[in-house]
């Protein structure tokens, strides 16, 4: 049976936000609120809880994951960005963008997209998620909660309580976010190109 948090949205509580990153650190996989509806986060170097997480998901391991990240600081580690596009990034974020970059050797393996080598990054305007990813310190392995069948984020977390209390370790109520997919954004060659059209302004990118 998993935890349930009530955390504030505007001022989270720091006790909970704790707690959650230190089910994070034991492996846990947690749900937690994002700008564009609900997630699915782990360790990033946890690879027994990306299967379950993948499990939970029912998708492979070539399914494009993603890091989130507090903010651009960590995106070089992670991501092969030249100084125009970071300089593009640093205007735009954070904000309901995914942005898809070739990886470095600093992500793991088994996160890399096998064929393009590649990662999506996301810097997220929601504070829950930014005082997650300021505790833990280091970027968080993500994934949208889209539950098989199903094409949209998860938004109402007593539904997902229904659906997920015995199968992740911790589900966060941040409130009912509405459905509100990322704009997806690919760097990978380069050139930004507008994969999808969502939440996040476009028009910085064309």
């Amino acid at each position: 049976m998993s935890q349930f948090f009530y955390i504030h949205p505007d001022n989270p509580q720091k006790r909970l936000i704790k707690q959650a990153v230190e089910i994070i650190h034991r492996g846990g996989v947690v749900v937690y609120p994002t700008d564009s509806g609900y997630a699915l986060g782990c360790h990033i170097g946890d690879k027994k809880a990306l299967d379950k997480l993948c499990g939970i998901r029912g998708i492979q391991k070539d399914h494009n994951f993603t890091l989130l990240c507090k903010d651009l600081s960590e995106l070089s580690v992670y991501a092969r960005v030249d100084n125009a596009n970071f300089r593009l990034l640093k205007n735009n974020t954070p904000g309901a963008y995914t942005f898809v970059f070739k990886g470095t050797k600093e992500v793991p393996k088994r996160l890399i997209n096998p064929k393009r080598k590649t990662i999506g990054i996301r810097i997220p305007d929601n504070n829950i998620a930014q005082e997650l990813l300021a505790e833990l310190g280091e970027p968080l392995m993500s994934t949208s909660l889209i539950l098989p069948g199903k094409t949209t984020a998860e938004y109402d977390p007593e539904e997902i309580r229904e659906e997920l209390e015995r199968h992740v370790d911790l589900i966060i109520h941040g409130g009912y976010l509405g459905e509100k997919p990322t704009t997806v954004i690919d760097f990978s060659e380069d050139q930004a190109e507008i994969i999808r059209v969502g939440e996040g302004d476009p028009s910085p990118f064309e």
